[in-house]
């Protein structure tokens, strides 16, 4: 009667507490008379298939992690919209001044400077000679009444003379071309032969305005040509500035 007793209690136990461990969502196994194993599956209702509990997911907050390699670059997009226009450009240098007081208006300025004129009348000793004979003059800057081209414009100028010597006495001529006064170009003839002989001179200066250009004798003879132009002078602008 006393093992029975012993065998029936265990059992009364177990079933009572697997009950109520049903309502709980857990299940006990009997090891022996006092160790209990929990079960990690959730107790499904009747007619319900077991779900495993899975592990809660574990904090990275303040941890560094590892990063992986960088990918390619993708495609690049499409063009966006076009900005708006930039600032204004700084304004250019300023232009050359004008030929004197009643200089070229901005819409006309053309600076086309040149001349060309003959030697009329004989001249001889030292003096200035004055081409009179005038082919060319644009601009109206050389006066035959002088012989002196005067500046108008800042550039670089470039003039040439060709004088002709009259002869038959033996003796020399010189013919100086003349800035300011000042020789910038000599040229001589020599009567060796009692024959006529030409001088001639090309100089190329830069001029400012008001600067005199002329060709003077500095002794001898000089042919006149009437209308044949033996004797001639000539320039013109180059280029301003």
């Amino acid at each position: 009667m006393v093992l029975i007793l012993l065998v029936a209690i265990p059992l009364l136990v177990h079933t009572t507490k697997g009950g109520s461990a049903g309502s709980t969502g857990s299940r006990y196994e009997m090891l022996g008379s006092c160790r209990m194993v929990c079960d990690p599956y959730a107790t499904s209702q009747p007619g319900q298939e077991l779900i495993a509990v899975s592990p809660p997911p574990q904090e990275y907050s303040g941890k560094k992690i590892r990063s992986g390699l960088r990918g390619p670059p993708g495609n690049p997009g499409p063009p966006g919209e076009r900005g708006p226009p930039g600032e204004p450009g700084k304004p250019g240098p300023q232009g050359p001044p004008g030929p004197g007081p009643g200089g070229y208006s901005p819409s006309a300025y053309t600076p086309k400077i040149a001349f060309y004129a003959g030697l009329r009348k004989q001249h001889e000793g030292s003096e200035i000679l004055k081409f009179d004979d005038v082919v060319t003059n644009v601009g109206n800057y050389y006066e035959p009444s002088t012989g002196k081209f005067t500046c108008p414009l800042p550039g670089i100028y470039f003039f040439t003379y060709h004088v002709l010597m009259r002869g038959g006495d033996g003796t020399s001529m010189w013919a100086d071309l003349k800035k300011n006064g000042l020789v910038r170009a000599s040229a001589i003839a020599q009567d060796a032969d009692q024959n006529y002989d030409y001088a001639s001179n090309s100089v190329i200066l830069h001029l400012d305005v008001g600067d005199e250009i002329c060709v003077q004798l500095d002794g001898g003879k000089v042919h006149g040509g009437n209308q044949n132009k033996y004797s001639t002078f000539s320039g013109f602008l180059i280029y301003p500035g």
